[in-house]
C-alpha cells in the first residue's frame, strides 16, 4: 500500500480521536472548543478525486456526529468546505493552485493563516449555525463562531508546525 495512503489513514484515525475523547470535552467559558478534525480536509491533497474527497469528509463529519450526539451539523459543515475548499485555494494560492503546485508545508505562514483562518471561518458558522439553528440566537453564535474559530485556528496552526513532514 503507498505510503501516503497510510498517512491519510493514520491521519483521518488520529485526528477523530482526538477530537472525539480530549478536545470534545474542552469547553472553556462555554464559547471555547476547538475543532481541529479539519485538518484532515486541509491538508488533502490537491488533486484527490471530488467524489472521494466528500464522501471522506462526511464520514469524518459524521464520525463526529456520531461520538457526540450530535445530529449531522459536523457532517453538514465538513461537505461545505470541501465543496468551497477550492474556491478558498484559488483565492489564497492564486497561480500556485491553478498549476496544483499548492504543498501547506511550503508556502509562507501568511498565506497558510489565511487558508485556514478562511476554511476554519466558514466550519465554523456553519456548524454553531446549524447547532444553535435559531436567528434570535444571533450573538451566541458570533461569539461561539469567534472565540472557538480563534483557540481552534492557533491549535491547528501549532499542529501544522510541530507536525510538518520534511519531505512534503
Amino acid at each position: 500500500m503507498n505510503n501516503n495512503v497510510l498517512l491519510y489513514i493514520g491521519r483521518f484515525f488520529s485526528l477523530v480521536l482526538v477530537q472525539v475523547f480530549i478536545l470534545n470535552h474542552i469547553n472553556f467559558l462555554g464559547y471555547l472548543n476547538p475543532y481541529i478534525y479539519i485538518i484532515f480536509i486541509l491538508l488533502a491533497p490537491i488533486n484527490i478525486n471530488k467524489s472521494l474527497f466528500l464522501f471522506l469528509s462526511f464520514i469524518l463529519g459524521l464520525t463526529v456526529d456520531m461520538f457526540g450526539d450530535s445530529g449531522g451539523v459536523h457532517a453538514t459543515a465538513c461537505i461545505v468546505i470541501t465543496y468551497i475548499r477550492p474556491v478558498v485555494l484559488r483565492s489564497v494560492f492564486g497561480l500556485s493552485y491553478e498549476f496544483q503546485t499548492v504543498k501547506l508545508s511550503k508556502v509562507g505562514f501568511g498565506q497558510r493563516l489565511a487558508y485556514v483562518t478562511l476554511m476554519v471561518f466558514m466550519h465554523h458558522i456553519i456548524l454553531f449555525s446549524l447547532e444553535i439553528f435559531n436567528y434570535s440566537h444571533t450573538l451566541l453564535i458570533g461569539k461561539k463562531t469567534l472565540f472557538s474559530s480563534l483557540f481552534s485556528i492557533i491549535v491547528i496552526m501549532l499542529v501544522l508546525v510541530l507536525f510538518r513532514r520534511k519531505d512534503s
